[in-house]
């Protein structure tokens, strides 16, 4: 019974320092004249000065490593009414494990202590690793950085690769912080001068006070490289070299000249302080993500799939989550799978899950966006619901664990519906979903409106396009990660992981049985040709999955085909180039309907196009007969066909 209560207890100390702030061991002091309070922060030796009388909105700098290194100018934004923090991270070296802890205080501060929610970021030497390490991961939470000799590639220092003497026992120890072999941490592609494109997307300014002969952080190999890379990049960057006065350790320690001049740069850029819109107010928790919490944390196994179109396929907000996830739950193994392709919105989705995601193995958390193609692609309500429906059913009769996330990301049309007072259609009809299932959504395309609504930012100068500009992806980046912190806040690993109920059905034809049938199963053909490794030959571009995959053609008028399936719903998966034809088509002998399969896209694309030529059928078997028309669209130049995959939402049997 005791080693019962001791597991107990123990288990429920885990859960309190994974989820709570624990601040013990308060003590108040004196700094420079100053009110400094210090205390443990989860364990670690932290403190914050207070000004005597704070500035308005409680401005901050945090300083990382060396903090009391001249601090005289430190002193000076405490007299004009800034706080100064510092928690000790020393010795870790900004690895994944330091800006998890950078994280967490710096919620403490904002949320709990009042602070700014934009900081000054400090780094001497070593600690530039740190500021720009947080500010690349946060650069909206970032007013400046001010540096002094900071090492910006640790392959410089303390590595000594190049000019600098480096440290063998500090490299070392970071390649041990970081798991690092040798070969991986001269291959590390993120160090501070690496990957600045979000930082100055949002024009973070940073100063760096160096010694220009400075030998043990030279700056020909940290400052003057990461000062290039970040102007380049649209970066606002000063660089003041210390020229006069003593000079000391090699260069790397000197004299700091016109104090008032460096806190001025700082006091500019922090004052006055801009308070910007809560991300929480776009957040829908519902139903939360309690399953994956717990696999990740407890069972230390993740599968994560990423489903949508081409600002879920193109690089930017999802690796950060990807990188999130992996420094969120170090211990945990996982496997993501990409499952994005440009054009594709919830139809698609609902009859590629099977073959894009859940024949990968048990999904634990699914991210699922097509509201933007919901909208430029066409389709109405009732296909929207059925859509979004028969995704979110599919998974959960798969796996009744899933845990999932749906995301309705922004373009100019709901931007427009917005600022008129409407809710775009495609964001009620997936939010109608989200609420049947008790599913957590990510309104992203009202925050993006409100916060342009509320000066934060601009379109055409920031956010730029429906395809999300860095600065952009770094808006969807920050408000999807809050709602999984959101979610996660109380969650407890102490609970089982549960099934999910699956509630009556919205739409009874929704698509929650969609699948591909395989092209190569068709035996009553005429004039179609199976190409096993189709590729454009036409100088247009096609999509991720339709080009180099087999494809089942036809170019000349009557041509024919018939297959049999069983299932309420059939269609055509296809590639529609500037060629595309029209078919006629006839279900269980029934009159022949037209498809055009010719888009306003295909001029410039063999587009993946998702065409459902009946959705209302009876449970059961039945046969399809489709064919080349001797009509075509005026804009076309050919009849063709191209098809990927035929769609059933029923069964192969």
């Amino acid at each position: 019974m005791k080693k019962l209560t001791f597991f107990f207890v123990f288990c429920l100390c885990l859960i309190i320092t994974i989820q709570a702030q624990v601040i013990t061991n308060v003590q108040s002091g004196k700094w420079y004249g100053f009110e400094r309070v210090k205390f443990n922060f989860n364990g670690r030796a932290a403190w914050y000065v207070k000004p005597a009388q704070p500035a308005e909105g409680n401005p901050w700098v945090w300083r990382a490593h060396f903090p009391g290194w001249h601090a005289t100018m430190d002193s000076v934004l405490l007299s004009r009414g800034f706080f100064i923090a510092y928690i000790n991270t020393n010795d870790m070296y900004a690895s994944p494990a330091a800006m998890r802890i950078w994280d967490m205080f710096y919620d403490y501060l904002v949320t709990q202590k009042g602070f700014a929610p934009k900081v000054a970021l400090e780094g001497v030497s070593r600690g530039g690793l740190y500021v720009y390490g947080w500010a690349k991961r946060n650069p909206s939470k970032v007013a400046c950085i001010y540096a002094e000799a900071p090492v910006c590639d640790f392959k410089s220092w303390p590595g000594g690769k190049g000019k600098s003497r480096g440290s063998a026992g500090d490299w070392n120890l970071l390649l041990k912080c970081y798991g690092f072999t040798e070969e991986a941490a001269l291959a590390y592609k993120d160090n501070p001068l690496d990957n600045l494109q979000q930082l100055a997307s949002y024009k973070v300014p940073v100063m760096h006070v160096i010694g220009l002969q400075d030998s043990v952080v030279p700056p020909e190999e940290n400052t003057f490289l990461l000062v290039n890379n970040y102007t380049r990049l649209g970066g606002i960057a000063t660089i003041v070299p210390m020229t006069r006065g003593k000079k000391e350790l090699g260069g790397h320690h000197f004299e700091i000249e016109n104090v008032n001049r460096l806190a001025d740069f700082i006091t500019s850029n922090s004052l006055p302080v801009k308070h910007t819109l809560d991300a929480a107010l776009f957040h829908s928790i519902r139903g939360g993500l309690n399953n994956c919490f717990i696999r990740f944390q407890k069972e230390k196994k993740g599968r994560v799939a990423f489903l949508g179109g081409s600002i879920t396929e193109n690089p930017g907000w999802r690796d950060k989550i990807c990188r999130y996830l992996t420094e969120r739950f170090p211990d945990t193994k996982f496997e993501f799978i990409p499952a994005g392709i440009g054009s594709t919105g919830s139809t698609p989705g609902a009859f590629r899950l099977e073959n894009d995601v859940l024949s990968k193995g048990q999904i634990d958390l699914l991210f699922e966006e097509a509201s933007v193609n919901d909208n430029v692609n066409g389709f109405d309500d009732k296909a929207k619901i059925r859509g979004m429906e028969g995704i979110v059913r599919h998974a959960r009769q798969v796996n009744p664990r899933m845990d999932i996330v749906l995301m309705y990301f922004v373009d100019p049309d709901k931007i427009a519906a917005y600022n008129q007072g409407i809710v775009p259609s495609e964001i009620r009809t997936h939010d109608t979903v989200a609420l049947r299932y008790n599913l957590p959504s990510v309104n992203l395309a009202k925050e993006v409106t409100d916060r342009i609504r509320a000066g934060e930012f601009t379109w055409n100068d920031d956010f730029k396009n429906l395809h999300p500009s860095p600065y952009g992806q770094e808006i969807y980046y920050q408000s999807i990660r809050g709602l999984l912190e959101a979610c996660w806040k109380n969650c407890d690993t102490l609970q089982p992981v549960r099934n999910y109920p699956l509630p009556k059905e919205l739409d009874k034809f929704s698509y929650d049985r969609g699948i591909y049938l395989d092209i190569h199963q068709v035996k009553n053909i005429r004039d179609w040709k199976l190409v096993d490794n189709w590729k454009p030959t036409d100088g247009t571009g096609s999509r991720r999955g339709f080009s180099n995959v087999p494809m089942l053609i036809a170019e000349t008028p009557g041509a024919e085909l018939e297959f049999s399936f069983k299932g309420t719903a059939v269609g055509i998966c296809v590639a529609a180039g500037q060629d595309a034809g029209i078919i006629e088509y006839s279900i269980d002998n029934k009159p022949y309907k037209k498809q055009d399969l010719f888009t306003k896209w295909s001029k410039q694309l063999h587009i993946p196009w998702y065409y459902v030529l009946d959705n209302e059928l009876s449970k059961g078997k039945h046969s399809i007969k489709i064919r080349i028309s001797q009509d075509k669209n005026p804009e076309s130049n050919g009849h063709t066909c191209r098809i990927v995959h035929f769609l059933v939402n029923g069964s192969k049997a």
